[in-house]
């Protein structure tokens, strides 16, 4: 079998025989080599292709892994704003119940003080309130809206609670002033045997100018102070025998005199009403009394004035 081939570079076809063995390995070779390059194109071209997916493959997962990464984030920030939201409710509550428990010491002290009926002003029950409920109305509130809530409502509570101590601070003036104040007699049983101002001396007839009023009663009885004060006198004196004397401020001071016994002592704070003496007839005296007198910057008045008053 033979081949003609036709060239430009020859002005005559050229004539091979296919039937030679030097041919067919010729041809057998170029055959071999255009499979192999063929062969070679295709593996390059699907490596290609498939290093191009895996490329896109990975883009994939790495942008689903930082959005995972982003969302855990965002998840972890609303975590801590949501703590540090409940963390300024707790400490908002706990201000709150300090001072919800101090008003309540403070309610139940002014109920005391004002002698206020207990059924009548309870701190122990919430207020008396109500009302229809309209569904309408009603409107949901965030972490923000309920924070400044609880600042208003912390604010009004701190001004009641200054409101109610300044309340507090009046009417416990005005209760030491009572407490300090000479009312009533220095005996609970007894009769007055003598009065205040000028009379004739027991012992020696004459005139002169008795600076108290005597409680005469049996020997051994109680002798009460007629208001709060500090003991600075507690002994026997020149005329009083065992006197008691207390000074209760405001320019009061108060003494009792010819006692038994002496029950306090120097320094002593004593109450209205507390037994500070037992009656007797020590120093210069007729009898079982209490010589009584009142005070008032340094000047004798007359205890009267305050005996016949009520501290009820």
């Amino acid at each position: 079998m033979n081949l003609i081939l036709f060239t430009k570079c020859h002005d005559r076809p050229v004539s091979i025989q296919l039937s030679h063995p030097r041919s067919i390995a010729i041809i057998t070779a170029v055959t071999l080599l255009l499979a192999s390059v063929l062969l070679m194109t295709g593996y390059w071209l699907a490596a290609g292709d498939h290093q191009y997916a895996k490329q896109v493959d990975t883009s994939v997962i790495q942008a689903w892994k930082q959005r995972l990464v982003d969302q855990k984030q965002a998840l972890q920030e609303t975590r801590q704003t949501t703590q540090a939201n409940i963390n300024a409710l707790a400490q908002q509550v706990g201000q709150l119940q300090a001072h919800v428990l101090r008003m309540e010491a403070l309610g139940q002290r002014l109920t005391e003080m004002a002698k206020l009926d207990k059924g009548e002003f309870n701190f122990d029950d919430l207020p008396a309130q109500g009302g229809p409920l309209n569904s309408a109305d009603l409107q949901p509130q965030d972490s923000g809206d309920l924070l400044r809530t609880l600042d208003e409502l912390s604010n009004q509570i701190s001004d009641r609670e200054q409101q109610l101590v300044v309340l507090e601070s009046f009417l416990m003036h005005n209760n030491l002033q009572k407490q300090v104040q000479p009312a009533g007699r220095p005996v609970r049983k007894g009769w007055m045997s003598s009065r205040f101002g000028n009379r004739n001396d027991p012992f020696t007839g004459k005139k002169e100018f008795h600076a108290g009023v005597d409680f005469a009663g049996k020997r051994g009885s109680d002798i009460v102070a007629v208001a709060a004060g500090v003991v600075t006198w507690a002994g026997d004196r020149w005329g009083y025998g065992n006197l008691v004397e207390i000074d209760h401020g405001n320019g009061f001071v108060t003494r009792y005199g010819h006692n038994s016994k002496i029950m306090v002592k120097l320094g002593d704070t004593v109450k209205p009403d507390q037994v500070i003496a037992l009656m007797g007839s020590s120093g210069r005296s007729t009898g079982p009394h209490v010589h009584f007198e009142v005070l008032k910057n340094n000047r004798a008045v007359n205890p009267l004035k305050y005996t016949r008053v009520s501290r009820k």
